[in-house]
């Protein structure tokens, strides 16, 4: 997804956008923006500025995973809280059980994004690699995920 911000398509740009009414922002895991993250001038401003709307977990500078509202600033427990052993163990498992296509290998990103949309719940997981993610997804049981392709 972020690459597709970045190359401005019109798909991830309108997805992105309608996002930002959402009382959560979008979800950007560290290791996600790490694999996408290059000095090239260009990739730095688009992901940057669609940064801006979405919340990168734990990561310090990150604006909060909740908009705030009338009440305050609400927080999300699953964005303020760290995946513990058994979450850690629970990817590695998953990564043993997915039903990869063929030539594929086990990607523990993918894996993470997966159980961090499980966790969430009724999550919306923007992917150009749907495959993968659903073989992720299924071999963590997560029954509560939509996959939507860009």
């Amino acid at each position: 997804m972020l690459i597709a911000l970045a190359d401005r398509k019109a798909k991830a740009v309108r997805l992105h956008d309608g996002l930002k009414a959402a009382p959560h922002r979008a979800v950007v895991l560290g290791p996600v923006l790490t694999q996408v993250w290059r000095p090239a001038p260009t990739l730095v401003h688009a992901i940057a500025a669609s940064l801006r709307d979405c919340t990168v977990p734990q990561a310090r500078g990150s604006a909060p995973a909740l908009r705030p509202a009338a009440a305050g600033q609400p927080t999300c427990l699953m964005c303020t809280t760290a995946p513990d052993l058994a979450d850690w163990q629970r990817i590695g498992g998953a990564l043993g059980r997915a039903g990869l296509p063929p030539k594929k290998r086990p990607d523990a990103v993918d894996a993470l994004v997966a159980l961090t949309a499980a966790r969430h719940g009724s999550a919306v997981v923007l992917t150009s690699d749907p495959e993968d993610m659903a073989a992720c997804l299924k071999a963590l049981d997560a029954q509560d995920v939509r996959l939507v392709t860009v």
